[in-house]
C-alpha cells in the first residue's frame, strides 16, 4: 500500500539519523581501537619519566603501587622473584596481554615493569568519546529534527492539495475547493500555481461535462423527433385498407429500418452517458428477441446455400434494454450471414447464454486479436466488414454485465457467445 508524502518524508528523515548515528558509533569504535594503544603508551611512558625523574634525586624511591598502576623495578644483579613470571621475560617496549598493558622500560641497568588493568584502560577511553559521541548525536537529532518540521511545513500544502483532490467529484466538479486563496497561509508560490493549474483544469472539465449532458440530451430529442414522424406517418399509411401490397411492402421496409435506426440511436446515447445513469430497463424474453433478428437477417442469405435456425433450449428473462441487446445480436448475426458464403448459421438460447455459430470462413489468430477494435477489417478491400459492428457489440456488452466471446478458425467457422451471468432477470 502506498503511503502519503509526509509518512515518507517522516521516514526518510529517520533513515538519515539511524544512518548517521550508525556511522558515528562505527567511526567512533574504530578511533577508540586505534587510539587506545597510543593513549595506553602516552600515559605509561609519562609515569615512567616521572618515575625515572624521582629515582635520579633519590636511588630508593619505590615504583608505583596505586589502585590500578603497578610497578615493577628490578636492578642488575637484584632478583626478579617480585615480578609476575609472565612479565619477567618481556623485552623493552609496550605489550598487550589479555589482560593487562604492560610498559617496559629499562635504564641505568635497572628495568622497570608498569602494569595498567585492560579493563580499566577500555573504561578510561570510552570516557574520553563518550561526552563526545553524544554531543553528535544529539546535535544530528536535533538538526534533523528540525530540518523535518521545515520540509513538513513545506510539502504540507502539496499534501492539503492531496486530499482535496481525493474528494473531488470529477463528474461535480467543484473548483473552488482548490482555489490557491484557499491554501495554507505558508504555502509557497510552487503549490500555489499548483493549485490554479488544477483549479482551471476542473472549471474545463465542468465545462466538458456540461456539454456532454447537453450534447446526450439534444441528440436523444433531435434524433428521435423525425423518426418518430417517419413511424407514425407509415402506420398511417399502412393502416390504409387501398394501399396497393406493392407500397405497404415498401412502408414495412420503412418501418424496420426506423426501428432499427431508433434501436442503433439508443445505443450509441446509452455508450455516451455517463456511466451512473442507467438506461432504461425492462423485462423480456431472450427468445422473442433472437427470432425477431434471425427473422430480419433472413435477407441477407438471398442466394446463399446456407441455413439460418433457432435452437431454444431456453428462454431466459433479462432485466434491461431489449433494444440494446437487439443491436447486439444483430450485429452477431449479421456479421455471421456476411461472412458465411455456405453451411450452416445456428442461434442456440441457453439459461446464461446466446451462442452465434456459423461455417464461415473464420479468423485468422491475428484477426481474432482485433476483432473488437473500432473500424477494424481483415480485409480493407471489401466493403461489408466488422467496422463498428463487434467494437460497439463488446461495448454495449461491458455496460450492461453481458461479456461477449469470439471463437474462430480459419475455414472452420466462427463462434460467438453473449454471457448473461449476473444480468439475468
Amino acid at each position: 500500500m502506498s503511503h502519503g508524502l509526509p509518512r515518507k518524508l517522516r521516514f526518510a528523515f529517520l533513515m538519515q539519523v539511524v544512518m548517521a548515528s550508525l556511522v558515528i558509533v562505527a567511526g567512533t569504535w574504530v578511533a577508540v581501537t586505534v587510539a587506545k594503544r597510543q593513549i595506553a603508551q602516552y600515559a605509561l611512558q609519562e609515569e615512567a619519566d616521572y618515575f625515572w625523574s624521582r629515582r635520579a634525586l633519590d636511588p630508593a624511591q619505590a615504583p608505583p603501587d596505586e589502585a590500578r598502576l603497578r610497578g615493577y623495578a628490578v636492578g642488575e644483579g637484584d632478583s626478579a622473584a617480585g615480578v609476575p613470571e609472565g612479565l619477567r621475560q618481556l623485552p623493552p617496549g609496550l605489550h598487550d596481554l589479555p589482560d593487562l598493558v604492560v610498559l617496559v622500560d629499562e635504564r641505568d641497568r635497572t628495568r622497570l615493569y608498569l602494569t595498567y588493568p585492560r579493563q580499566a584502560l577500555d573504561q578510561r577511553s570510552l570516557q574520553m568519546v563518550l561526552a563526545p559521541v553524544l554531543l553528535a548525536l544529539l546535535a544530528l537529532a536535533a538538526s534533523a529534527w528540525f530540518t523535518y518540521r521545515n520540509a513538513r511545513r513545506m510539502v504540507e500544502p502539496v499534501n492539503w492539495l492531496a486530499g482535496e483532490v481525493r474528494r473531488w467529484d470529477p463528474m461535480e466538479p467543484e473548483t473552488g475547493a482548490l482555489a490557491p486563496d484557499r491554501l495554507p497561509a505558508d504555502a509557497g508560490m510552487e503549490a500555489r500555481q499548483l493549485a490554479g493549474a488544477l483549479q482551471r483544469m476542473g472549471e474545463r472539465m465542468r465545462a466538458f461535462v456540461r456539454r456532454e449532458r447537453d450534447f446526450t440530451r439534444d441528440a436523444s430529442h433531435e434524433l428521435r423527433t423525425p423518426l418518430t414522424v417517419i413511424r407514425v406517418a407509415s402506420d398511417l399509411l399502412v393502416a390504409d385498407p387501398d394501399l396497393p401490397e406493392r407500397a405497404r411492402r415498401s412502408l414495412s421496409r420503412i418501418q424496420r429500418a426506423g426501428r432499427d435506426m431508433e434501436a442503433v440511436i439508443e445505443s450509441f446515447l446509452i455508450l455516451a452517458r455517463e456511466g451512473g445513469i442507467e438506461p432504461q430497463r425492462e423485462d423480456f424474453g431472450v427468445r422473442a428477441i433472437v427470432e425477431e433478428e434471425v427473422a430480419k437477417a433472413r435477407p441477407l442469405l438471398a442466394g446463399k446455400p446456407v441455413e439460418l435456425d433457432v435452437v431454444a433450449n431456453a428462454d431466459p428473462v433479462l432485466h434491461a434494454s431489449p433494444r440494446v441487446f437487439a443491436v447486439m445480436l444483430r450485429n452477431l448475426v449479421a456479421n455471421a450471414c456476411t461472412f458465411t458464403a455456405q453451411g450452416r448459421i445456428q442461434v442456440r438460447i441457453e439459461a446464461d447464454r446466446v451462442v452465434v455459430a456459423d461455417t464461415g470462413e473464420g479468423m485468422s489468430p491475428e484477426t481474432l486479436q482485433r476483432a473488437f477494435d473500432p473500424f477494424y477489417r481483415a480485409d480493407p478491400d471489401k466493403v461489408s466488414g466488422k467496422g463498428m459492428g463487434l467494437s460497439i457489440v463488446r461495448r454495449l456488452g461491458e455496460r450492461f454485465g453481458w461479456p461477449v466471446a469470439l471463437e474462430s478458425r480459419v475455414g472452420e467457422g466462427t463462434v460467438a457467445t453473449i454471457h448473461f451471468g449476473d444480468a439475468r432477470g
